[in-house]
Order: C-alpha cells, then structure tokens, then sequence
C-alpha cells in the first residue's frame, strides 16, 4: 500500500501530469476545440512561447500562421490574441456584456495599487461611476471644449518654451501636457519648471508602463509568489512593488489635498475634482474613494497619452519634411502669418487633422500606436464562457488585441509603413482609409474614455507647432543625426528619446511666439 512516507518527488511530479492531462481530455470531449496556437508542453503549457520583448511582433507572427484569433495556455491562463479588426469588434464590442472585464495583475495591480484606476477596475458598479463622472467632463466635444481656452493657453507657453530652449523639447512636451490636464483635474496650475506634481505623475507612469507590461513579474504568473516574504531570496519585487506603492499613493493624494486645502480656503478654481466634492458632500468613503483615483486616472492618463503622440509628432516632422511643408502651406493658407492657428480653424483646415490621426494611429514607420495605449491593447477578461466563430473561449480568459498589427495590416491600409497623412483624405475619388480612432482607443466598453480630449490637445499642439516652427534633423559637426526608430517597450508606448532641430519659421513667428500666453 502507498503511503505519503513513500511518496517520492517522481511520483507526484508524474500523479500531476497524469490528472493535467485527463483535464485535458475532459475538456476536449466536453467543449470544442480552443483556437489554433502554439503547441506547449504538460504542466507549464506555453509559458516559453509567450513573448515579452516587442510581444506585438510575435503576436502578429502568430496571426499570420493561425489566422485571425490565436491561443497559448500559461500556466492554466488561457490568453487569446487578436490579428484582426473585425474579430475585435465582433468578441469586445457585439459582445461587451462578457468581454469588458480586467485581468488581476497580482504585482501591479495589487501590490503596488493601480487596480484602483479606470483601465486595471474590474467590470461592475465603479467602473460605470468613473466612467460617468469622465463623460461629464471630456466625455463629448461640447464638454472638452468649455476647456479649449486653458488649452490655447498653455499651448502659446509651450511655444515660448521650445523657442526659449529648444533642446529641451521633450520635457516641454511633457510639462505642457502635465500644465493641461492638472488645471482641469484638479485646478492647479503648475511651476514653470521643475513642478513636483508633474514629476511625480512623470515618475509614477515610468513605473506604471514597467509594472503592467506583460510578464513584467514573475509573480503575475506564478501568482502565490507574492505571498513570500521580502527577506525571501528571488522576493526583491517586492521591495520595489512597496516603493512603487507609495509613489502612486503620493501621486493620487497630494493633488487632491491640494483641492481640500483650496475650498477650505475659499479659493478653489472650478475643476474636475472640486465639482465632484461639491456635487457629493458630505462624501461617503466610497465617494472619496472614486474622486481621487478617478481624478487620478485623468491626471495620469490624459497627461501621457498626448506626450507620446506630440512626441511622435515631432520625430515624424523631423523625418518628413515634405509632409511638413504641405501642413504649413494649408495653414499659411487658411490662417495666415498675423495669428496662431485655434480651435476656431479646426474644420478649415482637413490635412492637419488627416496629419494628426496618422500621427497617433501608429504607422509611424511601423512604430508601436503611439496614444498611450498597449501596442498590443490593454487585455479584456471573459466573465463567462463563450463559443466564439466554432471556438470555444472559456470563463476568465485574457482577450488580447494586437492593435498594432490592425493599424499595420497592409489589407486595410495601403503602404502601412509610409508615413502619408493623405490616406485619410477623399482624393481623386478614392473613399478615406479606416478611421484609426476606431482602432487605436480600444473596443467595447472599455473604449478609452478621454478621446476628444486626446484629439482636441493633440490638434491644437500640431496646429501651433506647424504654424511658428521648422523641424528638422539635427547637425553635429556638419553631420545630420537620423533619429533611431525603435519604441520603448511597456504599456505605454513611446519614441526612443531623440535630437532635432527646432527654429522659429520667420520674424512674424517670433513675435507670435513671443506675444503675452494669456492673450
């Protein structure tokens, strides 16, 4: 007789695999076939296939040897991949009602906390809230533009900025987007340099993009890892998970005792989170709870979505001159050399709006969809089983859609790789190309909700920045320097840090530049 003082290591390691596979014949006797995907292995099924340098990349490989949904087990998790438009919108939107859930990410979503904002909230109640509350803002073009003022604004600074010291581009970038969003979060207006509150989201993102990235911990796979103690050898996340913590809890508290401090004292401008604390008082701790991470989830979010793209905008006019040339002759053209591009010019003016969606639809020499979302979509989770196209999906599946590949599909746009504002212009008879918004800012309900805002900011900083400045490749040494083309990898997906030149177009230039920003 067996008994557990006679049990070896081999016999349990063989008694698993035993019981793993009569699972899975059970589960092909009862339900249909899974998608095609890479074949894996007993136990650990495809945990050497799932890719976690350019993901994106495999992904797409996978889409061209399995088709349109492929499938890889990890572990027990089932992921599906998605290589096509149509299979996206057919599973996430036709049907949200079970395809809008979140993965648990046990290291970023829980240690460290970013559970608690808009795109990691399970689906439910919350959700719904934050997503009411954000409609009330910048939910439609009539609510962002009560704002367009603040954005006129802080784009003219942004102008005086770059023309003051040019190379610091990318941190103006990043200053004006953290200057928008804050007034209209929380009613700040920042420093002129060095803001903490803008350092600090700057600081938490970095750390978001590494934490949530697919594979990013170990423990996000083998998920009772995280259960062991820091002083445990291999434990050293969380250590950093701690640390990552407390930066996202300052980031999320201190602009709202800001708020706090500023009705208390009577002063409060009006802003996303003051009108809420207003509309709700007293708060109940769930009200509380909702204001401050769903005004963090519009700080974060809105201020490095349109970081990435008006990034990308300019390493895109440092390597086209040509289409620059023709977006400056429309706005010579439209607006003239006495003012500044605004909101106004926005429908006169069809190829800076054709340049901006190419800007932000991530055919930017195959670059990765540069809107602040995964180049691979942020996953969805089944809540229920589903028989999608003969295949069977099961409960708690990770839903994957490979946007990159879809924004890149030579089948839906022509020439993907050349960067051709024009796709999207009726010419000569020829229909537009698809509409990237209805790609690049997710499916279903969980569709990004701050899309007119990212259109508006995005819009008006190509606008301005084409009418006052010519860019181009920078000069060391009489030799030009091409920038590299290759993206940081994580959620967020930005450009390699890059050098151009950046001067002012001509003496009018300068002087709308140099005219007062509140003007």
């Amino acid at each position: 007789m067996l008994t557990l003082t006679n049990v070896t290591g081999l016999d349990l390691c063989l008694a698993c695999v035993g019981v793993y596979l009569l699972k899975q014949v059970f589960n092909k006797l009862k339900n249909p076939a899974y998608p095609p995907g890479p074949p894996g292995w007993p136990l650990i099924g495809n945990v050497l296939d799932m890719p976690h340098i350019k993901p994106w990349l495999t992904f797409t490989e996978w889409g061209k040897k399995y088709g349109h949904i492929s499938h890889i087990e990890v572990l027990g998790q089932h992921i599906m991949v998605l290589n096509s438009v149509e299979t996206a919108m057919d599973m996430l939107d036709n049907k949200s009602a079970i395809y809008s859930d979140r993965p648990i990410l046990p290291v970023g979503g829980e240690l460290i906390g970013w559970k608690n904002i808009m795109p990691l909230l399970p689906y439910g109640d919350r959700l719904r809230r934050y997503r009411k509350d954000f409609h009330s803002v910048i939910g439609t073009r009539a609510t962002v533009g009560i704002y367009n003022h603040v954005e006129e604004i802080e784009t003219r600074r942004f102008l005086k900025r770059v023309f003051t010291k040019p190379d610091q581009l990318l941190a103006h970038v990043r200053h004006t987007a953290g200057a928008i969003i804050l007034r209209i979060s929380h009613g700040y207006e920042v420093k002129e340099s060095n803001d903490p509150f803008v350092d600090l989201a700057d600081r938490a993102l970095i750390q978001w993009s590494r934490a949530t990235a697919p594979g990013a911990f170990m423990a996000d796979v083998v998920p009772f890892l995280v259960k062991v103690p820091e002083w445990f050898p291999g434990a050293g996340f969380k250590r950093l998970a701690r640390e990552w913590h407390d930066t996202l809890e300052e980031m999320v508290f201190a602009p709202y005792k800001f708020v706090e401090d500023q009705m208390a004292a009577g002063i409060a401008p009006e802003s996303f989170t003051s009108n809420l604390v207003k509309k709700g008082s007293p708060l109940s701790e769930e009200d509380e709870h909702v204001i401050k991470w769903s005004a963090a989830t519009l700080y974060a979010g809105a201020s490095d979505t349109t970081v990435s793209t008006i990034n990308s905008f300019f390493l895109a006019m440092t390597l086209f001159p040509d289409v620059q040339k023709k977006a400056q002759a429309e706005i010579d053209a439209v607006v003239g050399p006495d003012r500044l591009p605004s909101f106004a010019d926005q429908g006169s003016l069809p190829y800076i709006e054709a340049l901006a969606k190419e800007t932000y639809d991530g055919m930017l020499l195959s670059l990765p969809s540069s809107n602040g979302i995964s180049m691979s979509g942020f996953p969805h989770c089944t809540s229920e089983d589903d028989i999608y196209d003969g295949y069977y999906i099961p409960k708690g599946s990770v839903i994957i859609p490979n946007i990159w590949f879809m924004l890149n599909d030579p089948e839906r746009y022509t020439n993907p790789s050349q960067f051709n504002p024009e796709r999207f212009l009726a010419n000569d008879g020829k229909k537009p190309e698809t509409e990237p918004r209805t790609i690049c800012f997710g499916f279903g309900r969980r569709i990004c909700p701050g899309i007119h805002f990212a259109e508006a900011s995005i819009w008006l900083s190509i606008a301005m920045s084409l009418a006052v400045f010519d860019i181009s490749k920078a000069v060391e040494n009489g030799i030009e320097i091409i920038p590299e083309l290759d993206p940081i990898s994580g959620t967020i997906s930005h450009p390699k840090p890059f050098e151009c030149s950046v001067k002012p177009r001509s003496p009018k230039a300068v002087a709308l530049i140099e005219q007062d920003a509140n003007y």
